[in-house]
Formats: structure tokens, C-alpha cells, sequence
């Protein structure tokens, strides 16, 4: 693992801030973050725990679901509002994961997980993802049927959260 500098922000301006510097990451669960760096996909320089932000918030109102990018899964999942306004959700999360990850997974963690395709994972193989123009390891590897929809000619992995898309830019998908 490569070395990086770990700071706590108590306030959301002040993670705002420390956000802003160039090779910040921001830092909750942890459980897709600490995945990476160990695999070497991720390197960052800082990461920056918000854990102490009050983003935690589960909200039913008017019909829709409110939730704080701290919102835990396992948390989201007991709420008696959810479970009664959405229990497709609190089923749904009931069944992700294991507990110990449920605990520790944000819902907003969740949203911007990068790809879960083992070539993005494997440093050794090329990936558009990872490295925008080195191709995609997956389009004639052992997992070449790994996506049946939403892939392009550059890459076969259909997870793509929006910090990620650029690569679509720089290699024409």
C-alpha cells in the first residue's frame, strides 16, 4: 500500500475544503476505498473521514425517500418509515452484503463505488477505466459475457458512476 495522509472533517465546510485538494479522497465505510488502494487501483494521497458530519438522515416526506450521504445500509434497512413507505428497499438492502459490511456501507458510498469488473481490479490488465485508452482486458478475457447490456466497443463493465465517465471521453465510447 502506498503511503497517504488521513484527515477528519467535523464540519461540511471543512470537508469541503480538504476535498478541494488534488488527490483527496473522501472517506466513510470505506469498504470500496480501502479495497482499492490495497489492490493498488487507487492511490490517493489523503483521505478525508467524514464520518463525524451529521449526514446520516433517513427521511420519508411526500411520498419519496430522503437520504444523508452517511445513511448506513443496515440503518436505511431498519427504518420503520422505509420499511413501510419502500419495503422493496429495506428488503433489497436487508439481502445486500454481509452484516458487518451493511454496517459500514453508506448508501452514497454505494452510489459511487467504482466498478466491481475484476479487470478494473487487476492492475496487471489493461482497463479503459483505470487507464483511459489502455483497452479492456474483459472484451476477450475469461469474463468476456460479463455484461449483457449497456456496454460499449471500449469497455464491457456496465457499472459507471459519473466521477468515472471521462474515460468515455478520452477513448471515444
Amino acid at each position: 500500500m502506498n503511503p497517504f495522509a488521513y484527515a477528519r472533517a467535523d464540519t461540511v465546510g471543512a470537508a469541503i475544503a480538504a476535498g478541494g485538494r488534488r488527490g483527496a479522497h473522501f472517506i466513510a465505510g470505506g469498504t470500496n476505498i480501502l479495497d482499492l488502494m490495497k489492490d493498488d487501483v487507487e492511490r490517493p494521497e489523503v483521505l478525508i473521514d467524514i464520518n463525524a458530519l451529521p449526514l446520516g438522515s433517513i427521511e420519508v416526506r411526500n411520498g419519496a425517500l430522503y437520504l444523508g450521504a452517511l445513511a448506513r445500509m443496515s440503518d436505511v434497512a431498519a427504518s420503520t418509515a422505509v420499511q413501510k413507505a419502500f419495503p422493496a428497499i429495506a428488503i433489497a438492502l436487508r439481502e445486500s452484503a454481509s452484516p458487518q459490511l451493511r454496517n459500514m456501507a453508506s448508501m452514497s458510498g454505494n452510489v459511487l463505488q467504482r466498478t466491481r469488473c475484476p479487470y478494473f481490479r487487476d492492475v496487471a490488465t489493461p482497463c479503459n477505466k483505470r487507464n483511459p485508452g489502455s483497452g479492456c482486458g474483459a472484451l476477450g478475457g475469461v469474463n468476456r459475457m460479463q455484461a449483457v447490456l449497456g456496454t460499449s466497443p471500449h469497455c464491457i463493465a456496465t457499472h459507471m458512476p459519473s466521477r468515472t465517465t471521462q474515460w468515455i471521453k478520452n477513448c471515444g465510447g
